[in-house]
């Protein structure tokens, strides 16, 4: 198979589905023939979209464990169960670790990024272990897979999802559940927000961050972190193993 015939008649749950990547990816899977539910906040964007599409909205906060269990069963209790579920529900930190630290925005940036894909994770795997398998992408970062100088925290949450994926994979072994995560670099979304001004680094069209979901869609790993960034096809980033003892 290739990356454009592998959504025909699956019923997808994306996280953060009302705009930017989610969106993106809820567009191209629908036209495939995908059956999409879109959990997110904002409830006008993603009832229409999902009007659009001929999918279902759900209002889904993931930092509440209940919210995601409640989106999953909408999935399964309008088309009859789960394939994939795209955790992608995400934001920027807001604050450092000197004088402009506030735990507050921490916990929130922490919450989303990183409880949400756990929460997200938890609420899947029953629905895709009684479909007898499916996929898991979570979307972490560049951020994730390098240091983050102008902002640690967010590198800390796309690293912990990082390495969740990578765990969960094995632990998911021989369950037919394949877990990636993609790592996009600078995208064109509402995320970057006061950053864009200030970048110097090219910034991605979410068409390309979407045609790296596809490709590992398609691909047959699972345990990958899929690197996204200008100028080069989209792949797994190759970790190099660990020291053992001696």
């Amino acid at each position: 198979m290739g990356a454009d015939d592998n959504a025909a008649g699956k019923v997808v749950l994306i996280t953060g589905g009302a705009k930017g990547i989610g969106a993106g990816v809820a567009r191209r899977l629908a036209g495939q023939g995908a059956k999409v539910v879109l959990a997110d906040i904002e409830e006008e964007r993603g009832t229409a979209l999902a009007a659009e599409l001929g999918g279902v909205f759900v209002r889904c906060d993931v930092r509440d464990p209940a919210a995601s269990v409640a989106a999953v069963k909408v999935a399964t209790d309008e088309f009859g169960g789960l394939d994939i579920a795209f955790l992608n529900a995400g934001i920027s930190t807001g604050c450092g670790l000197e004088d402009d630290f506030d735990p507050e925005i921490y916990r929130r940036a922490m919450a989303i990024n990183l409880d949400g894909v756990v929460y997200g994770v938890h609420a899947a795997l029953p629905a895709l272990r009684a479909r007898g398998g499916g996929d898991i992408i979570a979307t972490a970062s560049m951020a994730g897979l390098t240091a983050v100088g102008f902002d640690p925290i967010y590198g800390a949450n796309k690293a912990a999802v990082v390495g969740l994926v990578r765990g969960l994979a094995q632990a998911q072994a021989g369950s037919g559940i394949r877990v990636n995560a993609l790592c996009p670099s600078f995208a064109d979304t509402d995320i970057l927000g006061p950053l864009r001004d200030a970048l110097d680094f090219p910034i991605l069209p979410v068409e390309t961050v979407i045609d790296g979901f596809m490709e590992i869609l398609a691909g047959g790993g699972t345990g990958e972190a899929w690197y996204v960034v200008p100028g080069r096809t989209p792949e797994p980033f190759k970790f190099r193993g660990v020291p053992g003892p001696r």
